[in-house]
């Protein structure tokens, strides 16, 4: 598979990334259209490409961040493919790490021996954006370390603009995709069979 970054949207239709249904979001809304990026990143050219595209916008800003960070698991792999990217277009005599987040028990942390330096700039990043609520909290936690948070980035925006951060925010593709609380949500006063992403169950 071939991937062109111009056309961001039919790529992730190829890979059956952007998908139609009666979805759980991570937020706790309803949506009638789901983006499961893994169903992208696990191609890491495509994946690449996407994280290069980010990167040259970032970059672009001013903005030369040290180290990214990415909440899991939805960034899991984004993060270190930003890095990468980030790696070859900065060239830095250092190289650039890629660190990911996670909360086991309900609280983002960085374990598995990895840390943050302090003063150190960082890009976050997601897969994502519905609210923003990962995002933010992975931009409190780098504050809480000491590191310094420069810049936010995700594959897909689909807040249709309601996410805001402290630092910029630098999505790919920005889509305008509703979302619903559950007790207004139209497709489940239709029963539609409601699915939580990653389940084949109903939640």
């Amino acid at each position: 598979m071939s991937t062109q970054v111009e056309n961001f949207e039919s790529v992730l239709k190829q890979v059956g990334a952007w998908q139609s249904g009666h979805f759980l979001l991570a937020s706790g809304l309803h949506s009638g259209e789901y983006l499961q990026c893994q169903k992208l990143l696990q191609y890491p050219r495509h994946g690449l490409s996407f994280a290069h595209a980010l990167i040259k916008k970032v970059l672009a800003a001013g903005i030369t961040p040290e180290v990214v960070v990415g909440p899991a698991l939805g960034a899991v792999h984004l993060e270190l493919l930003a890095a990468l990217a980030l790696d070859e277009q900065l060239k830095p005599a250092e190289p650039i790490r890629g660190i990911f987040a996670e909360r086991p028990e309900g609280k983002f942390e960085i374990r598995r021996g990895t840390d943050l330096n302090p003063g150190q700039k960082v890009l976050v990043v997601e897969d994502v954006t519905t609210t923003g609520g990962s995002a933010a909290s992975v931009v409190a936690l780098v504050k809480a370390l000491g590191a310094q948070p420069v810049a936010v980035g995700a594959v897909v925006d689909r807040s249709g603009g309601q996410a805001k951060f402290a630092v910029p925010f630098f999505p790919l593709l920005s889509l305008d995709m509703k979302t619903y609380k559950p007790e207004d949500c139209p497709l489940c006063k239709a029963a539609t069979p409601l699915y939580k992403p990653g389940s084949t169950k109903k939640p």
